[in-house]
């Protein structure tokens, strides 16, 4: 049963997987958790609601979960912000070269503005999606994208040929 699930979304999931992390290993780990929780979970989905919303939920909240995991780690505490930059700098993947800057702009936003436009532009989720998954309302999910907008501008030195 779950099996036609995996053949219908498994590429948009992994498509996200990748956006998300830093390096592919990273991005098939979160891949393979997060149909593992779906195995897990599958009794508590709603046949009547869509199936990619709350698939991409469980991507998400799995990733968080691992971004907690990783800060409580005593193995990255880091003394100065200084230090912490340059040996995420050195984990990043590597960038598609025509968009670096502005990938490597959405990289620096704060996690809860990254997540949003992940979603929004990434996923071409519209704003009614975007609220649902990530479990705000409508207004918040558009003054996110409002605000991530405005810091990516401010970064990318107000270049105007960027199409947001």
């Amino acid at each position: 049963m779950i099996d036609s699930y995996i053949r219908q979304y498994g590429g948009k999931l992994y498509g996200l997987c990748r956006t998300l992390c830093a390096n592919e290993a990273d991005a098939d780990d979160l891949y393979q958790d997060t149909w593992l929780k779906v195995l897990r979970y599958f009794d508590r989905y709603d046949p009547s609601r869509e199936f990619e919303p709350w698939l991409t939920r469980i991507c998400i909240n799995t990733y968080r979960s691992k971004l907690r995991r990783i800060a409580r780690s005593p193995v990255f505490r880091f003394h100065t912000n200084e230090e912490q930059d340059a040996v995420m700098q050195k984990l990043a993947a590597p960038e598609k070269e025509d968009y670096a800057a502005l990938y490597a702009a959405i990289d620096q936003l704060p996690e809860k503005l990254r997540m949003t436009v992940i979603l929004f532009y990434f996923r071409d989720m519209d704003i009614a999606s975007v609220s649902e998954v990530l479990g705000l309302p409508s207004g918040t999910v558009k003054s996110r994208l409002h605000k991530a907008r405005k810091l990516l501008k401010e970064v990318l030195n107000h270049e105007t040929d960027l199409r947001f």
